[in-house]
């Protein structure tokens, strides 16, 4: 049977994380003593105790939803030696997690990454301030429409029904007037700190490129599937070029899951914290098999 790995994002994190996978596993625990080294303060205790407002700050969820994830694959790995991937893929900052499970880049220059990311997306988001709203009941036709009419960018296209923009604060109260206008059944207004996949992300954008240029991309031992362009890659350089375009363009999830289904994957992982892509699964193929693999008693 054809299985992928799948890795959440930014939004997944809640307080306690990863730590019944540190009591239990080994293989977990050195992951997260090596994040706390790597990152020189105690992003354990962070997972594990919070304060939930520190934890939720992009440049400390992204670091920490990313070693949660690696130690939940660690601890599966361990126990399922045998259970190879066919494809991997992650949602947004979930990438980085499947970068690792792929062998493309180590453990160490994913977590020193996304830290910087995340600053680098806080710093563009006090820069540039904006937000992000969730538009229920539109085709993205229609929504893209609505973009060109009020400066405001897609930002998701993660599962049927569901389109997520990006703009400021101005151009998200006219798209949402508009939305509602034409029907939209609901328009919610994201708990972010910046308006993320889009243009006033540029800046964050260009800084990640460098960093990542100074960092060695290995091919992938498994293939994976960018959500930049829903496609399979394996040559280092497009890998690279696709995560500098994620912080500044549309993430295509949808069409990132769709490509492993027509690719006849019947089973998906989902490793690291939360439920978020199972339940995107359900308006995607309801008929996909999904098993969460985040806590000790799942594994």
């Amino acid at each position: 049977m054809k299985i992928a790995y799948i890795f959440p994002g930014q939004g997944a994190q809640y307080l306690g994380m990863g730590k019944d996978l540190y009591e239990n596993s080994p293989q977990a625990k050195k992951i997260f003593d090596e994040a706390d080294s790597f990152l020189g303060f105690s992003l354990t205790r962070l997972c594990f105790e919070g304060p939930f407002e520190e934890l939720t700050k992009t440049e400390n969820c992204q670091p920490a939803v990313l070693t949660a994830s690696i130690a939940a694959l660690v601890a599966f790995a361990h126990t399922y030696p045998d259970r190879k991937p066919s494809y991997v893929a992650g949602l947004s900052l979930g990438e980085y997690s499947a970068l690792v499970a792929a062998g493309i880049i180590n453990f160490h220059d994913a977590v020193t990454l996304v830290r910087k990311r995340g600053e680098f997306m806080e710093a563009a988001a006090k820069k540039n301030p904006g937000g992000m709203n969730c538009i229920l009941g539109l085709e993205p036709d229609a929504v893209s429409l609505i973009c060109r009419q009020t400066h405001c960018e897609v930002a998701n296209l993660n599962c049927p029904g569901q389109v997520v923009i990006s703009g400021t604060k101005e151009a998200l109260e006219a798209a949402t007037a508009l939305a509602t206008e034409r029907g939209a059944r609901r328009v919610i207004s994201l708990d972010v700190s910046g308006a993320f996949h889009c243009s006033l992300m540029n800046e964050a954008s260009l800084k990640l490129k460098a960093e990542i240029e100074k960092v060695v991309f290995n091919k992938p031992q498994y293939p994976l599937v960018s959500n930049v362009d829903a496609k399979e890659q394996e040559s280092p350089e497009i890998i690279k070029g696709n995560l500098v375009k994620q912080v500044n363009s549309t993430t295509r999830w949808e069409a990132s899951m769709r490509y492993l289904l027509q690719k006849g994957v019947e089973g998906f992982y989902e490793i690291g914290p939360g439920t978020v892509l199972k339940g995107l699964f359900k308006k995607i193929d309801p008929n996909a098999k999904v098993v969460n693999v985040g806590k000790w008693e799942e594994i």
